[in-house]
């Protein structure tokens, strides 16, 4: 009877909970989960900036575009899985929904080991080819051998259960699970940081209370997973994983390959944007990284609401329950919009502020520290603009990947990186230096969600005409 009444719950809490208490409760814990991973990810920013050295925030800032390569694989088999199993759900199909699960886990844990096998060959070109000096190449070796080629089976796999988890409605225990690592991290770091090691091993010691806190994450993860197995339909089973059907495999990476591309590009935009401030000088690539950091807060509330709203979107789709489907994407898209202008006005006021607090001008080198938190100022005040469009530009993204619109979503990825923001990036570098640079996203992400909007709503419109 318990287990039935949790099949009700959560049948309710998809089809039939008004759409704003609904959207709250998925959405909420997976917000939560993206603050505190926010924090997770500053906090060694942070600790580092302590130090006062420019070459270590700058070396960072290159292992970031590693870091997202992570995002971009847990995403080919969390979203692309995830959204398929809400899907199935909503059709009614719970034995099809538990093979899709078991395979999207151990895709995911099958693409960690063959990035971090790769990477660990290839690490010092690679390094190289993001921008790496003489001055950061140490460095940025250190933070990526923990990090990302020993930390991204425990990284991926734990991004990939806690989006399977929120597809079938457990997202607080996927937002806590993420949570756990972050809250980790904070008491880690200055432990590793400034305890543990000596001086001078303050980027090692930062990647190593991240590698931990990731081990530690993945556990409670797969504890929770298997724990679910017997409410929802999901399966950690071997055999479970090879009967997935065809259909059901071309479905899962029809949503997840656009998913992982839409990451891909993004991190490609991000190397592009590495490079090109380097040429400038490690200082202007420091204050970038600066800014890439601090941004992060607007897009973390917002990705948590897109991902939040998209199991929603998948299962009323599936019944075909259309109304409420445009509800969820009408309300989500007025929530993250009012979050994106908040934090317009918040940095615009406090930039100098807040970037101070990433670098500190009191210890090392107070010159280059100073120069430093004055470029991630002036950048930060104006890609803070580019907030409410690329809220609507994940959303619709979201949108598409939750309806299985695996063509519009690569169509979006694709015009919004590779025909706009990077040539825009080249362009107004060219033209205006570092600030062009800056400028190169609130413009590049404007006319990327006019694109996704109107691919959006043209599915939309196809999909309500084939439904009449």
């Amino acid at each position: 009877m318990k287990r039935d009444k949790k099949a009700i719950d959560r049948q309710e809490l998809f089809a039939t909970m008004p759409v704003p208490k609904a959207l709250l409760t998925m959405a909420v814990p997976t917000i939560i989960s993206q603050l505190v991973n926010l924090v997770y990810n500053m906090v060694d920013a942070f600790f580092i900036g302590r130090t006062g050295n420019s070459y270590m925030m700058a070396a960072t800032t290159l292992t970031l575009t590693m870091v997202l390569v992570n995002i971009s694989l847990s995403n080919l088999f969390g979203v692309g899985g995830g959204s398929l199993i809400s899907r199935l759900m909503g059709a009614g199909k719970p034995e099809q929904a538990r093979r899709v699960g078991a395979f999207s886990v151990y895709g995911a844990l099958a693409a960690s080991l063959l990035y971090s096998l790769l990477l660990g060959i290839f690490i010092n070109p690679v390094l190289r080819f993001l921008g790496g000096s003489d001055q950061t190449m140490a460095y940025a070796r250190s933070y990526a051998l923990i990090v990302v080629v020993a930390g991204s089976v425990p990284s991926m796999v734990s991004m990939t259960l806690a989006h399977l988890l929120r597809s079938t409605g457990f997202s607080a225990k996927a937002g806590f699970g993420l949570s756990l690592g972050g809250i980790l991290n904070v008491f880690l770091d200055p432990l590793f940081m400034f305890v543990i090691l000596p001086k001078g091993q303050e980027v090692t010691g930062a990647a190593i209370a991240t590698l931990l806190s990731n081990v530690i994450a993945v556990i409670y993860l797969l504890v929770a997973y298997l724990l679910s197995t017997r409410k929802a339909p999901l399966s950690l089973s071997p055999k479970e994983a090879v009967k997935v059907s065809r259909n059901n495999l071309r479905a899962l990476f029809s949503v997840g390959v656009p998913s992982a591309l839409l990451t891909g590009l993004f991190d490609l935009a991000n190397v592009v944007l590495n490079i090109l401030a380097a040429a400038h000088s490690d200082l202007v690539l420091a204050g970038m990284g600066i800014v890439m950091k601090i941004e992060r807060l607007p897009n973390a509330i917002n990705v948590g609401l897109c991902q939040g709203m998209l199991p929603i979107i998948a299962y009323n789709f599936s019944s075909r329950d259309h109304d409420r489907m445009r509800s969820v994407i009408r309300t989500a898209r007025l929530w993250g919009l009012s979050v994106s202008f908040l934090c317009i006005a918040l940095f615009e006021i406090l930039a100098r502020q807040v970037s101070g607090m990433f670098l500190s001008t009191s210890a090392g080198d107070v010159d280059s520290a100073v120069r430093t938190v004055a470029y991630a100022a002036l950048f930060l005040r104006i890609r803070a603009l580019a907030s409410p469009v690329q809220f609507l530009n994940y959303s619709s993204s979201f949108s598409m990947q939750a309806m299985g619109d695996g063509k519009g979503t690569i169509l979006h990825a694709c015009v919004r990186e590779l025909v706009l923001y990077i040539p825009f990036m080249f362009l107004f570098d060219r033209l205006f230096g570092e600030v062009g640079l800056a400028c190169a996203l609130p413009i590049g992400e404007a006319c990327g969600a006019v694109f996704a909007m109107f691919l959006l709503h043209s599915w939309l419109r196809k999909k309500s005409i084939q439904q009449a």
